[in-house]
């Protein structure tokens, strides 16, 4: 809490939730203090207001407003001037006009939740008593959490995911450990047997962590990318060589349409773990006898590679949510492939690490097309 009067004392605002909105609070009436007594204490509180990112309103008698800043205004009364009207008829929230009637009537400060817009935004608030002068007021600052409160629910999302991709190969390992500790080890062709599957979900498990932490790496700003010039068709060649047997396992037909001597501007290493993502990815979910086609297309100021297969298409409402961590449109089917369920989220990150993107389009019954695109470098 800080109080100034005419000489720095008395003006009491509370603003102990945010240490840096104290700082700038100090800041503004430091620099106004000059000024105090020839403006009065409205005048420099409007000048702190006018610095203040935050929401702020503040009210006196019968909960009206008597003040805010531009970020409140904005926000709740974007359309109509808040002066004069109770705080009620603003921000509809019973608890937020009760806090209010506390710190007018009783002096106390209170701090509740707040959602606007149908939950769209949400508010840590505190709303504290102000003394300006001798008249009783009450101040609220309204401290956004939207964004914040979205992370989390990614993060308990992110966590729930992560553990429930670790427990299923996990329980199968233990599970195939326990039948060879009771007696299994004594079949020669069951503990062989039992021992391929411990490995395959070994490797799975060990696939999945290395992709988390590619793909935390990434959303650190940890990984840089090398842009040079690139020969795409030698790169698409060596990544089919790589996976011609897992293709040849599937009758799947590899095929490139790249032109000799296409070259494009992009991380070599970054640009092969990209297209092994997606042409991995268009083998495991293609049908059998069919084929992956890459090729290239120059449009403007963008190389565009696309990934296509003949496969069964994805529905339209999966495309938007196709390059989310752990998206999958069959998690069934993907785990028997294989996959972790980051392949596609690694993609459209190292994409935009090149300033470029990934897309998508499908047709049911037909296959599917991923496009890479990749700024050209100037001629």
């Amino acid at each position: 809490m800080y109080t100034f009067d005419d000489s720095g004392k008395s003006l009491g605002i509370a603003v102990r939730r945010s240490r840096l909105l104290s700082v700038r609070v100090i800041s503004s009436w430091a620099a106004s203090r000059s000024a105090m007594k020839e403006n009065g204490h409205r005048e420099i509180l409007a000048t702190i207001l006018d610095t203040t990112r935050e929401c702020v309103i503040v009210a006196g008698a019968d909960s009206r407003i008597s003040g805010w800043n531009e970020a409140a205004r904005l926000a709740f009364s974007p359309n109509l001037s808040p002066e004069g009207r109770r705080i009620s008829e603003v921000l509809r929230d019973l608890d937020l006009h009760e806090a209010f009637r506390r710190a007018l009537e009783d002096g106390v400060e209170s701090e509740i939740r707040l959602e606007t817009n149908g939950g769209d935004r949400k508010f840590d608030v505190h709303v504290s008593p102000l003394d300006l002068g001798g008249e009783r007021e009450a101040i609220a600052f309204f401290y956004e959490t939207t964004r914040l409160d979205r992370l989390e629910v990614v993060r308990q999302e992110f966590l729930s995911n992560i553990s429930h991709e670790l427990r299923t190969p996990l329980t199968s390992i233990l599970a195939f450990v326990e039948t060879l500790e009771d007696g299994g080890i004594d079949d020669e062709g069951n503990s062989r047997r039992f021992l391929g599957v411990i490995r395959r979900n070994a490797e799975r498990m060990n696939s999945l962590i290395a992709d988390i932490l590619e793909l935390s790496q990434i959303e650190a700003g940890r990984v840089a990318v090398e842009p040079k010039m690139v020969d795409l068709g030698s790169l698409v060649n060596e990544i089919f060589t790589a996976l011609g047997s897992k293709a040849d396992s599937r009758d799947v037909t590899l095929r490139s349409a790249v032109g000799e001597g296409v070259r494009v501007f992009a991380d070599a290493r970054r640009l092969e773990q990209m297209l092994v993502n997606l042409i991995d990815n268009a083998i495991k979910f293609n049908r059998t006898g069919g084929e992956v086609n890459v090729s290239h297309e120059r449009q403007g100021d963008i190389d565009l590679i696309s990934v296509s297969d003949t496969g069964e298409g994805i529905l339209p409402e999966h495309l938007a949510r196709i390059f989310e961590r752990f998206y999958r449109i069959d998690r069934a089917r993907s785990r028997e492939m294989g996959g972790t369920g980051l392949g596609l989220a690694i993609v459209k990150h190292l994409a935009r690490l090149h300033n470029g993107d990934v897309s998508v389009e499908s047709e049911l019954g037909k296959g599917s097309t991923f496009r890479i695109e990749l700024p050209a470098p100037a001629k």
